[in-house]
């Protein structure tokens, strides 16, 4: 799987423990149905420990284990206030996971849903995001990403085997490549070959599917002036 290359005008690259992720998701879907496109959904597993520490806490919100300097917690906290903020405009609950998750099994779902079919994702995305928000959903629980797969409508008879086997190592090479592609966070859109991060970028996204007419807008947290 080429990062950059695809049958859609628009790749789309998410992880399910991103709340940035997550916000762009539906929106990102309002642009498939604006300009009767089908995006390329495709996972990208974040390495979050690696630039912003890790830690957990108990159902109390108390920490339990941390390993994280001040300067780490103080991005962490902004992030989830930052999110909520724009989560509350949307009517979406958003609550803070208490850990840092690894959601390889979660995104070997992705790939096993993807290659069935299309309904197939997109119920499994739409299922396991929103019930890993509302904190009733183990993205590192095999036999949950099973029942997320079955809930949405998939067949499940080969999925232990694929995770294990042809699964990870898609999965493995899609990781490998993107950073030499320039794709190292999410949400990350790939429209027409340019790769813009971050959803901020969604107005310029429209300008482009729209045609490119007129000046570029300049970015913007909201999904302005969508045009058919």
């Amino acid at each position: 799987m080429n990062p950059l290359q695809s049958d859609s005008r628009l790749i789309l690259y998410l992880d399910v423990k991103s709340p940035y992720a997550y916000l762009a998701k539906d929106e990102a879907k309002e642009l498939e149905r604006m300009f009767d496109i089908n995006i390329d959904w495709r996972p990208l597993t974040l390495n979050i420990p690696s630039f912003l520490g890790s830690a957990r806490v108990n159902e109390h919100r108390e920490v339990v284990e941390e390993n994280r300097t001040p300067r780490q917690w103080q991005a962490v906290r902004y992030a989830y206030y930052d999110v909520k903020r724009y989560a509350r405009l949307r009517e979406t609950l958003v609550y803070g996971p208490r850990k840092v998750w690894d959601t390889t099994n979660a995104h070997l779902g992705w790939l096993y849903a993807r290659q069935q079919s299309r309904n197939c994702l997109m119920n499994y995305l739409d299922d396991v995001y929103e019930r890993f928000w509302k904190r009733d959903f183990d993205p590192e629980d095999l036999s949950q990403v099973e029942s997320a797969l079955q809930n949405a409508g998939c067949e499940t008879g080969d999925f232990s085997e694929y995770a294990a086997t042809e699964g990870r190592d898609r999965l493995e090479a899609l990781q490998g490549a993107l950073p030499e592609a320039g794709i190292f966070g999410v949400p990350t859109f790939v429209v027409d070959g340019e790769v813009l991060f971050g959803r901020e970028h969604l107005p310029r996204i429209n300008w482009i599917l729209s045609g490119r007419n007129g000046k570029s807008p300049d970015v913007a947290y909201e999904l302005l002036e969508l045009t058919a």
